[in-house]
């Protein structure tokens, strides 16, 4: 029993081993189907190698990737699993195989629904919860068998006291594995653009100062040419257009200094209650234009330093993207949230606007990328060059044309 229960532990770590050293610096789309297919032949193998009993019943750790691709991946990417599983089983036969079929049904149908807020969990909670609902259907599983079957004996008690101990322990050495990949991938995406915002920062500094000098003056001289006499109305008109343009070049210099070390008189220590009042109430108008009613709510308490220009244009740049996200779709809701919680300052800006894709997301905050045609991609940079250096996160959830949720996280 004990060989038996170990090549099935070994089976389960194929799918994690294969993903961490093939996969694992590969960020594409495909990797989930990839890591579903990977599952499936687990699940396969465990079948394929399982426990005998002399009652007749196989017992094997076929459920764990099951359950776990059902708590990450939710209906979409566990029915393939549920297909291949059942197949498999009728193709063993014996007893327990319409059992089988039964209960995979109701894990198929139960535990998906629970994946959501599962994401929504830190690595801890999802590990103690993986472990749980593992242990909870298994439980159910082999008290369904003794119903089933009335010849049970001491053989078929002493496997589920053993089964029930080891489908919770390996679900957590399993689930720990995982957890462990995904803090790598994230410290590695963390790094990364690290290493942007520095290239962007040094830029700004050598750079942006020097060309705003020779725009200064050129600003001068064409607003004393502007006050000539002498022009014509045409060539006044190309005069306030070369105005507009000077502007517009200051304003993306402007963006890049942003990037660069704050100033020490504009730092503060506060709660953040007014740059975020101030932001609002800045792009209200612009909101109402098109059509966005804002809900407003605050509750904190913690306070944290940070510039409070840089602040500012974060929540400007994070507020104005989404009121033009629903301006596709002709006005929405836009709700602003900030609460306190275990000494971080939450910050939620949620819209009902056209929302991303998974490859999207991917990218935001790198330099230049931009979802809109007109977009320079520098105001999404702005926001998460400003978050990062206060020592935050962005949590950034999106579904096609049903809006995008940002969850900022703050250490206070």
């Amino acid at each position: 029993m004990f060989e038996t229960l170990l090549l099935n532990f070994l089976f389960l770590l194929l799918p994690v081993v294969t993903f961490l050293i093939f996969f694992e610096h590969k960020a594409h789309s495909y990797n989930r189907k990839i890591l579903v297919l990977l599952s499936a032949v687990t699940m396969s193998l465990c079948i394929a190698k399982p426990i005998q009993l002399d009652i007749g019943f196989i017992f094997d750790l076929r459920y764990i990737p099951f359950i776990i691709v059902a708590l990450f991946g939710g209906y979409k990417h566990v029915l393939p699993l549920y297909i291949v599983l059942n197949i498999h089983r009728f193709m063993v036969g014996g007893d327990g195989t319409i059992s089988s079929l039964i209960f995979s049904t109701a894990v198929l149908l139960l535990v998906p629904l629970y994946s959501r807020r599962f994401i929504q969990l830190n690595a801890k909670g999802r590990i103690i919860s993986a472990a749980a609902i593992a242990f909870l259907t298994i439980g159910c599983y082999l008290i369904t068998l003794s119903i089933i079957e009335v010849e049970v004996d001491r053989e078929f008690w002493i496997l589920t006291m053993n089964a029930l101990t080891t489908y919770a322990g390996v679900t957590c050495v399993i689930m720990i594995l995982i957890e462990r990949i995904l803090a790598n991938i994230k410290n590695r995406e963390r790094i990364m653009q690290s290493e942007r915002l520095n290239v962007v920062s040094e830029l700004a500094a050598s750079v942006s100062h020097e060309i705003k000098n020779p725009l200064t003056v050129i600003s001068g001289f064409l607003q004393l040419l502007n006050k000539s006499k002498s022009l014509s109305s045409e060539e006044k008109g190309y005069v306030d257009l070369s105005l507009q343009e000077l502007n517009r070049a200051e304003k993306i210099v402007n963006d890049y200094l942003s990037f660069a070390k704050p100033q020490s008189e504009t730092m503060i220590y506060s709660n953040m209650s007014a740059e975020l009042e101030y932001t609002k109430n800045i792009i209200m108008p612009y909101a109402s234009t098109h059509k966005v009613e804002i809900h407003f709510s605050f509750n904190n308490t913690l306070s944290k330093d940070y510039d409070r220009n840089e602040i500012q244009q974060c929540f400007i740049n994070l507020f104005k993207n989404a009121v033009e996200a629903m301006k596709e779709k002709g006005g929405g809701i836009l709700d602003i949230e900030v609460w306190e919680n275990k000494q971080n300052i939450i910050i939620l800006v949620r819209d009902t606007g056209i929302g991303m894709t998974k490859d999207e997301i991917a990218c935001l905050g790198q330099p230049y990328y931009s979802t809109k045609k007109e977009g320079t991609g520098l105001g999404m940079f702005m926001v998460y060059s400003a978050i990062q250096k206060v020592k935050g996160s962005i949590d950034v959830q999106s579904e096609k044309g049903k809006g995008t949720t940002f969850l900022i996280t703050i250490p206070a």
